[in-house]
């Protein structure tokens, strides 16, 4: 072998190996919920008399907010600089409720048995806390149906000591209606609002007031779903994880007039003939009718998760850019129809208290318009449980969380695919945590639901799936040699080309790249920026840099790649009628256009046969 040849093979393998180690960090990394870093089952007693912890204000919420900044002031007359503050909710937290699993798994019981909602280092704002033995800390906090106290721990997350906790405090009405999310019925002319309360149907009837905005209102009923820790299938979701999930209310708006604007209200009838309301009146515009040529807009990216704005859980720098996208999307919301969050949603991990979080994050996009989720390896995945992929990635939530807490237009929720139409587009949701090979009732479902569009009314087909089953040039994918899960594009591929897909989005890896139309791993349309004519090939897009931590890229070049992008960001699709699409990727620190191009193009054009796209002919005459 020549020498220079064969050193360049093992600089090659030299720096590949050096990926792998670092890729395999922030995988790591990106696995961990900060919460599981504290190791709660491992806490002992140093209550001190001399230390003290006060919340204030103790009543929250009293013009009926439903978020609030505490103030959290502490002393501590042995300082250390990793003292750490837990908010805990509900505010008793001591042993004496934990559940039989969590004792009969430890050789005595712990002290504490659950999780704190989050939590700070006293020095994170109190760079003087280990001189002054003082310290202010600022907390926001989110009704989360129940009240709240603080306790300082010292000793750091691995080995924490119980040293002071603080008197509890409130929201005025903790089971207040409240974080509406939109989402699309299963007629076009339907909506649905779904919502979180801390009321049983024993309790109070659950209702939407709504109508024309100006015009009569009208009150459509609510069913309510929960779960109890029996449901969740592992450890942390049905042990330290665990917190009630309160009631999860749902109420379909029927016979909606296409394109108007409707107001609705939250509200709760008690039995005794009250009735408690959500302050806040919400509005939302109906969709247009399918087919209907006028100004649409619609907001793709995947593995966004939460946040918290007073850097609360963030030591890990966990979703370092999830307010950003979230943020970037209020700012634009009047120009924005429909919202798909295809997977990866909240990164929960079986920490319950992080839904209520994400709900309250993302209530002003969701509360607006449609809010559509897909299923990703954070909401399903868990052993033996039916998940394609054998792996502990939902922290045991097994999908009950995802299933529950949002409504999807599928036929059955456990069953997390769909299809959903928007005026010109037609999206057809996969859900790649359940088997999609060629024969499983997923195929039958992804084949029916791209034949059964009629392009000349619907011409802009958008495949959607969080796991990518296309392509990508992210390392692990580079690394196993296919480019994309395994077998997927064997089994998929054929659909997309002979339904004609104009678009694929996936998410899963933490960045942006996008293909050439591309078929069989080669570009059959050598424009970059602008298409037109024939339609021959699928256009695949990776969108998963809603705020999680970055994916690296593999070194490798392929053929097929046009554009890659290590940062975070979405998609905004935009079409001006029957023949015109504007696609722009827009990075969320700052929501500018890094990334586009155009689609012209006429209803005969979808038509045209390309390979492997039309049915057999006959000879006859």
């Amino acid at each position: 072998m020549d020498p220079a040849y064969r050193r360049r093979l093992l600089l090659l393998a030299l720096a590949m190996a050096v990926a792998a180690v670092a890729d395999l960090d922030l995988a790591a990394a990106d696995s961990v919920q900060p919460l599981s870093r504290i190791a709660i089952h491992k806490v002992s007693l140093a209550l001190d008399d001399a230390a003290r912890v006060k919340a204030s204000p103790v009543l929250l919420g009293v013009k009926e907010e439903d978020f609030e900044w505490v103030n959290v002031e502490l002393e501590s007359p042995n300082p250390t600089s990793s003292d750490w503050l837990g908010v805990f909710s509900p505010a008793k937290f001591n042993g004496s409720t934990c559940s039989a699993e969590i004792v009969n798994t430890k050789d005595q019981a712990p002290f504490i048995c659950s999780s704190p909602i989050k939590y700070q280092f006293v020095n994170y704002s109190n760079d003087k806390y280990t001189k002054s033995r003082k310290a202010m800390l600022k907390f926001r906090l989110i009704n989360q149906r129940s009240d709240f106290s603080f306790a300082l721990f010292t000793g750091g997350l691995a080995n924490p000591k119980l040293v002071a906790a603080s008197n509890p405090i409130s929201f005025s009405n903790t089971k207040a209606p409240l974080y509406p999310r939109l989402a699309q019925g299963k007629s076009w002319n339907e909506m649905t609002v779904t919502w979180t309360s801390g009321y049983d149907i024993k309790e109070a009837m659950p209702f939407v007031e709504w109508g024309m905005k100006g015009g009569p209102q009208t009150r459509s009923p609510a069913g309510t779903l929960t779960f109890s820790r029996n449901d969740v299938c592992g450890s942390p979701a049905r042990t330290f994880g665990w917190r009630h999930p309160g009631y999860i209310h749902t109420s379909f708006l029927k016979e909606l007039w296409p394109n108007a604007i409707y107001t609705y209200k939250l509200g709760h009838q008690l039995f005794n003939g009250s009735y408690v309301w959500n302050k806040k009146l919400y509005s939302f515009r109906a969709s247009p009718y399918p087919g209907q040529d006028s100004l649409q807009q619609v907001i793709i990216f995947g593995d966004m998760g939460k946040a918290e704005r007073d850097g609360s859980n963030e030591y890990s720098n966990y979703q370092p850019g999830s307010l950003n996208t979230t943020d970037q999307l209020i700012k634009d919301l009047d120009n924005i129809d429909i919202v798909f969050h295809i997977g990866d949603i909240t990164y929960a991990n079986g920490y319950l208290s992080q839904w209520d979080q994400f709900t309250s994050q993302v209530e002003p996009i969701a509360s607006a318009i449609p809010y559509m989720i897909a299923s990703g390896n954070h909401e399903r995945d868990w052993p033996n449980t039916g998940s394609f992929y054998d792996t502990m990635d939902s922290g045991g939530e097994c999908g009950v969380l995802a299933e529950t807490m949002f409504y999807v237009p599928a036929e059955n929720r456990a069953k997390f695919w769909y299809s959903t139409d928007y005026g010109m587009f037609h999206f057809c949701v996969a859900d790649t945590e359940h088997d999609w090979r060629e024969g499983s009732e997923q195929y039958r479902f992804i084949e029916h639901c791209l034949a059964s569009v009629d392009r000349r009314k619907q011409p802009w087909l958008i495949f959607a799936a969080h796991r990518v089953l296309g392509y990508s040039s992210a390392f692990n994918y580079a690394g196993e040699g296919t480019f994309a899960e395994p077998m997927a594009r064997d089994s998929l591929e054929h659909l997309w080309q002979k339904y004609r897909v104009d678009i694929a989005f996936f998410g899963h890896v933490h960045s942006y790249e996008r293909t050439c139309p591309v078929y069989q791993s080669q570009c059959v349309n050598n424009e970059k920026s602008h298409y037109s004519g024939t339609m021959n090939g699928t256009i695949h897009v990776v969108v998963g840099g809603g705020g999680s931590h970055l994916s690296n890229f593999s070194s490798v070049e392929t053929s097929w790649s046009l554009y890659k992008d290590y940062d975070y960001g979405f998609v905004k699709l935009t079409a001006f009628n029957h023949s015109s699409l504007l696609f722009q990727y827009l990075r969320s620190s700052n929501g500018r256009v890094h990334d586009s191009f155009t689609i012209h193009r006429e209803y005969r054009d979808v038509l045209a046969c390309v390979h492997d796209s039309c049915w057999p002919t006959t000879l006859a005459t």
